[in-house]
């Protein structure tokens, strides 16, 4: 199993409560752990501009580019801009266009980083200025690897971005089961919502999500799952409002992965957010989805 990573995934956002510093991290413990070898990280190109566009308007993203964005549009992203930014959501979206094409050659692969899915065509909001994930499936559309996508989304927060970006299209199913009485308002309708109550814990959200994705197959026949594996559903995340435990999301991460190795689709997986009130919390998290998947692959 190979995970795109680059050190410039960094935000650089400093005292913010957005923890881009833990895409290191979890490098750093996928090694010492020994789920990963040296040699098993591929480091990303960053999405060409034509990628981008297959998702963004042009003029934001020459906004984006010439540090042309007003100020309430800076305020909309909920992060500073800068150059290193920029240059880090443009490596995002070119690590989840490589780690989509890995995915389709040896059955699953990880973006450390990537699940910005509250960025729009024409905005960013959120923490999310491009959507990695979208770029991704219009590229590998584009270039006829793929016809069908499944977006298989279990951040805290629905993905709005998502399901405005593909809203209306058939060959993308974008499926979010979040938090109801969470951000973001309003919620622009996903091919499949499900809106947890505050509180929900770990029996109640499996069962939620084994019918859910029961239901989605029944209907639609993916040819690649990109699977955005937040880390927010723990009960002692700051900005959620679910009761997840350790092991409930890991089992969480033992039932997707497990559906995408029993129907033999391609998987791929990206972070999404992860604002547990110790940082140690959300690494780990994020690893035991990176481990479970490549025990899976074995």
């Amino acid at each position: 199993m190979k995970f795109v990573y680059s050190d410039q995934y960094d935000l650089h956002l400093g005292d913010h409560i957005f923890p881009a510093v833990k895409y290191k991290l979890i490098r750093e413990k996928l090694l010492e752990e020994g789920v990963a070898k040296p040699n098993d990280f591929v480091e990303p190109e960053p999405a060409s501009d034509d990628d981008v566009a297959l998702v963004h308007d042009r003029e934001y993203i020459w906004k984006l580019k010439n540090g042309k964005l007003s100020y309430a549009e800076i305020l909309r992203m909920e992060v500073p801009y800068s150059r290193e930014l920029v240059r880090a959501v443009w490596l995002s979206a070119g690590g989840s266009i490589l780690a989509g094409r890995l995915a389709l050659e040896e059955g699953v692969a990880a973006n450390i980083g990537g699940g910005f899915h509250h960025a729009f065509p024409d905005h960013g909001e959120g923490f999310c200025v491009l959507h990695d994930v979208a770029i991704a499936i219009r590229r590998l559309q584009k270039e006829r690897l793929i016809e069908r996508a499944l977006t298989v989304d279990l951040d805290v927060h629905q993905g709005n971005g998502t399901a405005a970006i593909f809203a209306g299209d058939p060959s993308v199913f974008t499926f979010s089961m979040h938090q109801e009485n969470n951000y973001p308002y309003p919620k622009p309708p996903s091919s499949l919502d499900i809106n947890l109550p505050d509180g929900t814990g770990d029996e109640e959200y499996l069962r939620l999500l084994q019918q859910s994705l029961d239901r989605i197959f029944e209907s639609f026949s993916p040819q690649v799952i990109f699977y955005l594996a937040g880390a927010d559903p723990y009960r002692e995340d700051q900005l959620g409002g679910l009761k997840l435990t350790l092991e409930g999301l890991a089992e969480r991460d033992r039932v997707v992965i497990g559906r995408a190795h029993t129907l033999a689709t391609p998987l791929v997986i990206t972070l999404a957010g992860g604002y547990a009130r110790k940082l140690e919390d959300t690494v780990q998290i994020h690893t035991h989805t990176m481990r479970i998947a490549k025990d899976m692959a074995r």
